[in-house]
């Protein structure tokens, strides 16, 4: 279950974080306090499989010395 985060809409926001399934409604007041609240867009978690690589870059450890990827050659 992912968790969320959300600030409160006030002159000082206050954030906090919620486990919600894929299907739960967006928030839209804090649970405790009953203020309007709106959920914030976090940078996320990403996966790689093995062997890939984030960018188009050469691979860690690549260098003219070292390589085996073919772009040095």
């Amino acid at each position: 279950m992912p968790t969320y985060v959300y600030e409160t809409i006030s002159p000082t926001p206050e954030r906090f974080e919620v486990r919600q399934g894929f299907d739960d409604p967006v928030l839209t007041a804090h649970p405790h306090t009953g203020e309007p609240v709106r959920r914030v867009i976090s940078g996320g978690l990403a996966v790689l499989p093995n062997g890939a690589s984030a960018g188009d870059g050469p691979e860690p450890g690549c260098g003219p010395a070292n390589c085996h990827c073919g772009r040095f050659d």
